[in-house]
């Protein structure tokens, strides 16, 4: 009997925000892996170790959570002022498939960190102390963000002082800033609100109707009242994730609400698309207790948001959930801004509690004519390389 033997690809684990996973330059995968298809997805599955009927990716780099559960791969850009092409793949847990119909705003963070210390940037537009702008073009979603990474003694900067809930050390501050976040060009129908309206009421077999605000910022997100469903908005992952009959009823609102979004033609169709859009519920500010244990004041946020990513209540909140909160917020009208209540923040930043404890997100926002334009969102988040080298997978992986 022949076995085939392991293969090793040039890659790095990075933490980007509250989230990690495993990054490639897009000349070190396998040739077959370079271009989009099947056999890059294989590849990817087997290095973050899925289809895995236990839930727990042993075999491989994932940590079995959404959080966890990614890959992204970096080129250097076609794209006119762009530095670096990033294109995320959301790997499935217990599933055979990669989800690439969305970003990871956490692992935004990491991408400019990556592409300076990979030499993807030209080393004259690196300055040894102070901070490098570095422009990436978001192939899945087809928009730029613009990171600011610190620099000290001509290397990314990785260790400081930022602290960020949902992470457990301080590190380096690295600022984003998601310019056009809105109407995103994958499905979204070109609209921010590709409903056309600031509310709608859902209806959702099994749930009954729902007021939601449906919007594509940053990622498509499907935001509940809390109270609608049942919540107080303080809850934390083990209220929602030990419940089956909960984790359904978001499923339904989230196949539901992506068909009125125009991103599937039926609600079984989202099954194949587990990375967009996010269902998120909103509730007044109050005063709860993070997953740390540590006390949130209500005056120390203007907002409640819970989100759930891949199925499963997020530890924290997707980057790209943070944008869509931020947006929303600036617009008059919206679930968030109402429960936030109701003041417009087009030019000021909104703090909201999630699970972690807290987070601040500003979107520039301006009205013309009857519609609302949002031209960019700005949030600051942190990240570090974990460890970097090779992976291996077996040669007949892909």
């Amino acid at each position: 009997m022949t076995y085939t033997p392991q293969i090793k690809i040039p890659a790095v684990y990075m933490r980007g925000g509250t989230s990690k996973g495993v990054f490639f330059r897009l000349q070190d995968l396998p040739a077959a892996a370079q271009v989009p298809g099947a056999a890059r997805d294989r590849l990817l599955l087997r290095v973050i170790g899925s289809p895995d009927p236990y839930a727990k990716q042993i075999d491989g780099m994932g940590g079995a959570t959404s959080s966890t559960s990614k890959a992204v791969i970096v080129a250097a850009s076609t794209r006119p002022d762009h530095d670096v092409d990033y294109l995320f793949g959301q790997v499935a847990i217990d599933k055979p498939f990669v989800d690439w119909s969305g970003n990871c705003g956490n692992l935004s963070a990491a991408v400019g960190p990556y592409a300076i210390a990979n030499g993807f940037i030209d080393p004259a537009r690196i300055p040894r102390d102070g901070v490098a702008t570095v422009r990436i073009w978001q192939a899945n979603i087809g928009k730029t963000i613009v990171a600011h990474v610190p620099m000290r003694g001509g290397e990314v900067q990785e260790t400081g002082d930022f602290e960020l809930d949902g992470v457990t050390f301080p590190a380096a501050e690295v600022r984003l800033e998601f310019m056009d976040p809105a109407a995103d060009e994958e499905g979204g129908g070109g609209a921010m609100f590709p409903t056309g309206n600031p509310v709608d009421q859902l209806d959702v077999p099994g749930v009954g109707t729902l007021s939601a605000t449906m919007i594509n910022a940053g990622i498509p997100t499907i935001f509940v009242n809390a109270e609608d469903i049942g919540y107080r908005g303080d809850e934390l992952q083990d209220a929602i994730n030990g419940d089956p009959k909960a984790l359904a009823m978001f499923e339904a609102i989230r196949a539901h609400g992506a068909v009125r979004m125009g991103l599937i033609a039926h609600p079984e169709e989202a099954a194949r698309r587990q990375h967009t859009p996010k269902v998120a519920f909103v509730a007044p500010p109050a005063a709860y207790t993070a997953s740390s244990g540590r006390r949130v004041a209500r005056e120390d946020i203007d907002v409640l948001v819970r989100a759930l990513s891949m199925g499963k209540l997020h530890h924290a909140m997707m980057g790209t959930a943070a944008v869509a909160i931020g947006t929303a917020a600036a617009i008059p009208g919206t679930l968030v801004s109402l429960a936030a209540g109701d003041q417009a923040r087009p030019g000021d930043a909104v703090r909201f509690g999630h699970p972690s404890g807290t987070l601040r997100v500003g979107a520039e926002a301006r009205r013309e004519g009857d519609d609302w334009i949002v031209t960019k969102a700005v949030m600051s988040r942190s990240a570090r390389v974990l460890m970097e080298g090779w992976v291996r997978v077996p040669g007949d992986a892909f």
